[in-house]
């Protein structure tokens, strides 16, 4: 629903695993594509991954379920690193293996804590960076508008 919700409002891009895996959809062309997208004011761009169950199932049973997930992953984490070194000050990110490999990928090794968006997830600040990392089910369905909200005060 929270997916939903925000691409009905907002630009969204669907990634897609088959492609992810097969070199046809790149971090750099999915950071390109958000860049462009935030042009307009009050924009909040959306690239995502999420499919129904049996998509997902699918998926795993063509390229094996840790490969999936890693080669999504690595787009995301790829992508933040463009974002970042591009000028891009604040990022969310949803789920938690994904917000983990952001994370990584970033560098980041000290977040600072900061208000709450939705009951257990704040709004964390690295440097200049302002960031929402949501995983599982955490927030409503206007979990995204509420998280852009509270980063471009932090």
């Amino acid at each position: 629903a929270q997916i939903a919700r925000h691409a009905a409002a907002n630009p969204a891009l669907k990634i897609d695993v088959d492609k992810v895996i097969a070199g046809e959809t790149t971090a750099a062309e999915v950071a390109h594509w958000l860049i462009g997208q935030s042009a307009a004011p009050g924009a909040a761009p959306l690239a995502y991954s999420s499919a129904d169950p049996a998509a997902v199932k699918a998926a795993q049973a063509r390229h094996g379920r840790e490969a999936a997930a890693a080669a999504v992953e690595a787009l995301f984490a790829e992508a933040a690193r463009l974002l970042v070194a591009g000028g891009v000050t604040r990022l969310i990110t949803a789920g938690g293996e994904t917000s983990g490999a952001v994370v990584e990928g970033l560098g980041l090794t000290v977040l600072e804590i900061g208000p709450e968006i939705a009951p257990g997830v704040p709004a964390l600040k690295a440097g200049a960076l302002a960031l929402a990392l949501k995983s599982g089910n955490f927030g409503d369905a206007d979990f995204f508008a509420k998280a852009a909200r509270a980063l471009a005060g932090a």
